[in-house]
């Protein structure tokens, strides 16, 4: 009769044998890097079940692929290498890495997984915990924070941009105080804890008598698998204004649009504490007698644009234009078989090619002005130049080039008018 007993123990309802989850393998102290000589401690907790010999299930540890004599549920180490557990039936757990150094500062960082909304923890620690002074600790090779002597650095809600490389440097007294020294660098990555919400239609609601009644909307995300059980609520919007403030139910009922334009929703989740908290995408829904279309009604992704709340333009008929005809080299183009008429009617506005001749008026007049101009002056000089020309009869010399003339007489030249 135990046995029977034991034998529905190991069995669910359905018939088929559970399968054991991966056992939870720890850390103490919760650092991941430690100085050459010193120890910690490994812990294996997982699902032990019984079998029918009725003994307890041995723990099996691993140093790489290495198997280590050691099947008890905790062990100290002091190696370093990536260490795993399992017990019997279940799978093998999550590694952790264990850095040693020699070295006279090191940065230690959480063995665990930091998610998001969480605080992110580090510590610079110096040669068997000698004090630190002038500690500075670095984010991706920028200072964040300076401490006058030893103290950790945390970051209350830890972010995805808090990832990256970390680093730490600082002075110690050995015994004097030693220039900078800086500690290795450390990649610290924060776990994503749900990913961003969508807002999707799954049903309509009907109303008395076949009409319409409303839209039922889910927002829609999905938690870290180690975070599963961690609870969330929702708060839906239309455009800014809240329509439902957070609840636990991921649901919203749409009531009726009451206008004909279309209705734009977001929703957001968050922990209960809202230390993380998520947006969707939009989502559009015909206004009120368009059909509902339950394919079409998905959001496109917005990427980085950033978040607007004005009211989605309505598109709206615009007359057309009619286009003007060209007005090429060759002159206004007329249609075939008609001829150019005396003139367009009294009420008609100006063409193109009128308004064109219209403005080119002040131009020509102004040309004209400056070409009456130029002739007076042109006239003027010309008659200068008759008066200066000498009489009949008047003989003028002009001397001509040294090349040309002989030494002697000078060359004479007589002009008559």
């Amino acid at each position: 009769m135990w046995e029977l007993t034991v034998l529905l123990l190991l069995v669910p309802s359905s018939g088929q044998a559970a399968t054991p989850e991966k056992p939870i393998l720890s850390l103490h102290p919760p650092w991941t890097t430690i100085f050459k000589g010193e120890k910690v401690t490994l812990r294996c907790d997982g699902y032990h079940p019984l079998l029918l010999e009725l003994r307890p299930i041995s723990t099996l540890w691993y140093l790489g692929h290495l198997l280590l004599p050691s099947y008890k549920k905790s062990i100290e180490v002091h190696t370093p290498g990536v260490y795993r557990c399992q017990t019997r039936g279940a799978p093998v757990s999550d590694p952790i890495h264990l850095s040693v150094s020699n070295d006279w500062l090191i940065l230690q960082v959480p063995y665990a997984a930091v998610f998001e909304g969480e605080p992110l923890v580090m510590r610079c620690r110096g040669w068997y915990d000698k004090t630190v002074y002038k500690l500075h600790y670095y984010h991706d090779g920028q200072p964040v924070r300076y401490f006058h002597s030893s103290a950790n650095y945390t970051v209350p809600q830890a972010r995805a941009s808090d990832s990256g490389r970390y680093q730490c440097s600082g002075t110690m007294r050995i015994p004097v105080e030693s220039a900078p020294m800086f500690s290795a660098k450390v990649a610290v990555t924060v776990q994503e804890l749900f990913q961003e919400p969508v807002l999707r239609v799954i049903g309509r609601v009907e109303a008395r008598g076949g009409a319409f009644g409303g839209v039922v909307l889910r927002c829609e995300t999905r938690l870290h698998p180690q975070k599963r059980d961690t609870p969330l609520q929702f708060a839906f919007y239309k455009y800014s204004r809240p329509v439902r403030r957070y609840d636990w139910d991921a649901e919203y009922t749409v009531p009726e649009p009451e206008v004909e334009e279309l209705e734009s929703y977001w929703c957001e989740a968050a922990t209960a504490t809202r230390s993380v908290r998520k947006r969707s995408p939009w989502l559009q829904l015909p206004g009120r007698g368009s059909p509902l279309d339950l394919a079409s009604t998905t959001a496109p992704d917005p990427g980085n644009q950033p978040l607007s709340f004005r009211k989605p333009p309505v598109s709206r008929s615009v007359p057309s234009v009619p286009s003007v005809p060209n007005v090429t080299s060759a002159g206004p183009q007329f249609p075939a078989g008609g001829a150019p008429t005396a003139g367009p009617p009294a009420c008609a506005p100006p063409t193109p090619l009128q308004q064109t001749a219209g403005a080119l008026k002040p131009d020509v007049a102004l040309l004209l002005r400056e070409m009456q101009l130029l002739q007076g002056l042109l006239s003027r000089v010309v008659l200068e130049l008759k008066e200066t020309q000498p009489l009949p009869g008047h003989t003028v010399e002009t001397p001509t080039s040294h090349s040309a003339v002989s030494q002697g007489t000078p060359e004479t030249t007589t002009v008559e008018s």
